[in-house]
């Protein structure tokens, strides 16, 4: 059955809010590919659903160690990128981007969790604070030079094939290898741990199944079959998981991980901060393209503040926020600003000023962005052993994954049913998207103040790490 009008246009959305920088430079007769399938082999079309599969990368990194994990991931990137240069079929392509996506999660995974366990009190809020902003400056870029790219990008690709995009990822990967084979402390020795295979199955099928489901509402809508399929293949999967973890020896979510309230609560809220913070950098692109009539170059110009507010709030005010209230009452505070942050947007109309207005709002969910993102994380990294950091920092990271695939979804579906196709219809439809991402900040600023901000608690400094946490891998 052929999609309705307005699925088409969800399904554009969703497109057009995932391809990348690189590919955007190129036309599909560029690669060895088809059009419908140059969108289906670009990098975040491909890593986004994946990346939330690949949960068990951080429990491997907590069973077989964290060097080495940092390492195989390493590994893995610059192998997927010698893969991507030498590509001439679909196959090849895709095999790429695949071995690429698995090896950005291993390593992502790894790294967080040595800086979780390797780092208490002080310093754990310092090298958290550098990856909020190291995270937060390289989201913002990301869209920028995605707008950029088209120009930037076809340079590359007509001076020297489009194979030479994957020459920058896999410099990256061989120096990271390197560093890391030089500079990273050996594994801590430690007894012996099974690695939960069938656990790790089933959490990547579930993991699948939902991502397949949210990804299915644009072109098929919310009660079609995929979707639906999907939800039901997820919740199965979910079921036989949780049946299966009480079981094993060594599980793939420790009990005390998944029991703890405040886990669920920070996980919770980490969902749903997912979809506000993407919509802080891919919906204002929507704006300055569809609202202000922006071009290309000129979007990518105007979202380059977001990356140095970001930094600056990351490195130079988050930490002392941090010391000073807690990481609870700072993620309420950054839900709550980007709330904000998005109801200004919402206002904007095809005559608003973009210094007067959107700069100022920019400001806002930048910080809203940092105040959420990084203080979030040690909510669920102080509930969790260090033994089991890879697996705490595997949630942290897959949740706003997931969070932000359902935000692409949703907007996507209220965009189509409001946009009707004229200039001013096509704002009603970014400021309903706002209003929607809007809606998500406050939501996750209520539950973190309810679920996670300590009663009764006089002090507004952070608490003391949890007597469980003990040496490991």
């Amino acid at each position: 059955m052929r999609p309705s009008r307005h699925a088409q246009r969800a399904h554009r959305y969703v497109r057009s809010a995932t391809i990348s920088p690189a590919w955007s430079a190129l036309s599909p007769d560029d690669l060895p590919l088809d059009h419908e399938t140059a969108f289906d082999a670009d990098p975040r079309t491909l890593v986004g659903p994946l990346r939330p599969c690949l949960l068990v990368a951080g429990r491997a990194a907590d069973v077989l160690g964290r060097r080495r994990m940092f390492l195989i991931g390493a590994s893995l990137l610059l192998t997927g990128a010698i893969v991507g240069i030498l590509a001439t079929s679909a196959e090849a392509l895709f095999g790429a981007r695949i071995v690429q996506a698995a090896g950005a999660a291993a390593l992502s995974r790894a790294a967080m969790s040595m800086l979780l366990s390797r780092t208490e009190g002080p310093a754990r809020l310092k090298a958290m604070s550098n990856w909020g902003a190291a995270s937060t400056i390289g989201g913002a870029l990301g869209v920028s030079l995605g707008a950029l790219g088209v120009s930037l990008g076809g340079l590359v690709a007509a001076a020297a094939g489009w194979n030479a995009i994957f020459a920058i990822p896999a410099s990256a990967a061989a120096v990271a290898l390197l560093l890391g084979m030089r500079w990273l402390p050996a594994d801590e020795c430690g007894a012996r741990r099974s690695f939960d295979g069938a656990g790790a199955a089933m959490a990547t099928g579930t993991a699948l199944a939902l991502a397949f489901a949210i990804l299915s509402v644009p072109q098929h809508g919310w009660w079609s079959v995929p979707t639906v399929g999907g939800v039901l293949a997820g919740a199965g999967l979910a079921v036989l998981l949780m049946r299966h973890e009480r079981r094993a020896p060594d599980p793939l979510f420790p009990q005390t991980v998944l029991s703890s309230p405040r886990v669920v609560a920070g996980l919770a809220v980490n969902m749903l901060g997912g979809g506000a913070r993407i919509a802080a950098f891919v919906l204002v692109a929507f704006l300055l393209q569809r609202v202000l009539a922006m071009d290309v170059g000129a979007v990518g110009l105007a979202m380059l503040p977001t990356s140095l507010f970001g930094f600056a709030v990351s490195v130079a005010l988050l930490p002392r926020l941090l010391a000073r209230y807690g990481p609870e009452r700072v993620t309420a505070i950054g839900c709550l600003t980007l709330a904000v942050a998005h109801l200004v947007f919402a206002t904007a109309t095809p005559g608003t000023s973009y210094v007067l207005h959107v700069l100022p709002a920019l400001a806002l969910a930048a910080a809203g962005v940092a105040m959420s993102f990084t203080p979030t994380t040690l909510v669920i990294a102080r509930e969790v052993a260090r033994r089991d950091s890879g697996v705490g920092s595997a949630l942290a990271s897959a949740s706003p994954q997931l969070g932000g695939l359902l935000g692409i979804a949703v907007f996507g579906a209220v965009d189509a049913l409001v946009t009707t196709g004229e200039r001013a219809a096509g704002a009603a439809g970014v400021s309903a998207m706002f209003l929607v991402a809007a809606g998500f900040s406050a939501a996750a600023g209520m539950l973190a103040l309810c679920g996670l901000v300590p009663r009764g608690a006089h002090s507004g400094g952070p608490r003391a790490m949890p007597a469980v946490a003990q040496p490991g891998h």
